[in-house]
């Protein structure tokens, strides 16, 4: 059994190697290795994440996806949830979540047992879905208050904004004039694309 961990932080100052020790533990626990760790810090709402789009490159059949949660997998909308998904699907991958037991059954299911595979893959579909599912409303509750708390610190006069990474910026614009693409910043600098561009078009309106 090939299993491939998957760890993601969503900003660059978030440690995205706090699980490992888990991940690999949990593994171990069940009689079996950690093969392969793929690491990024990149939002959950990104479906074009370079490590996971590496996992999935590097996969075949029969593989196990081992995460912590499935939000470290997905915060994404509908849609892109579904393409990931599908992906998964077509590569033959089984999903393995810590905090998801039903999951936990692939990592002792032999191929031959077709009958329990079969019933197990149901179930387990199910519980992923909407563990998705929860963990998109969470991402999109959660900005809502922000907001909320943005709007009534403005009206009060007490909000400054989020503090500049100067260090991050700097870094993004020496990799954006040695005619790095976006993506490429991106991963180079450990930030989410989205950081990439309001970046660049900071630089832009300045020149």
């Amino acid at each position: 059994m090939f299993i491939r961990s998957y760890l993601r932080a969503s900003t660059i100052e978030q440690d995205a190697n706090r699980a490992n020790d888990a991940l690999e533990q949990f593994a171990a626990d069940h009689g079996q290795v950690v093969a392969s760790t793929y690491t990024e810090n990149a939002s959950g709402t990104e479906a074009n994440r370079s490590e996971l789009l590496r996992l999935l490159k590097d996969a075949r059949k029969g593989d196990v996806l081992l995460v912590e949660s499935i939000d470290r997998l997905s915060r994404m909308e509908d849609s892109d949830w579904r393409m990931l998904k599908t992906t998964i699907d077509s590569k033959g991958l089984r999903i393995v979540a810590l905090d998801l037991p039903t999951s936990h059954l692939a990592l002792r299911v032999t191929q031959g047992d077709e009958f329990t595979s079969r019933m197990l893959g149901a179930i387990n579909n199910m519980m992923i879905e909407m563990m998705a599912a929860i963990a998109r409303k969470d991402y999109q509750q959660r900005r809502e208050r922000q907001a909320q708390g943005i709007a009534k610190a403005k009206s009060s006069g007490a909000y400054k904004g989020r503090p500049i990474d100067s260090d991050l910026h700097k870094r993004v614009r020496e990799l954006l004039a040695a005619n790095l693409g976006i993506r490429a910043t991106a991963r180079h600098a450990g930030c989410s694309t989205t950081t990439v561009l309001k970046i660049r078009d900071q630089v832009q309106q300045l020149s």
